[in-house]
């Protein structure tokens, strides 16, 4: 009896192989505090939406870190601490919409309400406030994974 042959593994524009699933997102965390990183890992959580593959994080602690991985275009959401130091996370996230081409969506992480204005200043696709809120963040990274799923150009 001859083998059955399966789907080849070839990969779809949308990111699906054969099987229907789709190969994982690249969610880059920036904080110079571990302890922050790992909030934010454990709020977001290896799927934050039953509709979306998996997360793989890629976590920096400097602003050069992330220049490089952004500037190496696989990175799908970026979660920014605004008080990370020595450049805050709102700084980072407004010089790479200035300066990255296909810039991934960005979540910024605030430590005050009353910093509101300078997410809006940084131009942070969403906000979400210290105590972070597990919710209100997987659901922030959802939505901004969801639209980079359909607005992301083509890898040539």
């Amino acid at each position: 009896m001859d083998p059955i042959p399966l789907p080849a593994m070839s990969t779809s524009p949308s990111g699906a192989d054969a099987f229907g699933s789709e190969a994982p997102m690249k969610v880059l965390v920036y904080s110079d505090d571990a302890d922050t990183r790992a909030q934010v890992r454990m709020a977001i959580g290896r799927r934050p939406a039953a509709d979306l593959p998996q997360v793989e994080y890629v976590e920096v602690a400097t602003q050069p870190a992330v220049v490089a991985r952004l500037d190496a275009g696989d990175i799908d959401v970026a979660v920014v601490d605004g008080e990370a130091q020595p450049a805050g996370g709102l700084g980072v996230c407004r010089q790479a919409k200035d300066e990255v081409y296909d810039c991934p969506p960005f979540v910024a992480i605030i430590a005050r309400r009353d910093d509101g204005w300078l997410a809006t200043w940084s131009r942070a696709d969403a906000v979400v406030s210290q105590p972070l809120d597990p919710m209100a963040l997987a659901q922030a990274v959802a939505d901004l994974m969801r639209r980079r799923r359909e607005s992301r150009l083509p890898v040539r």
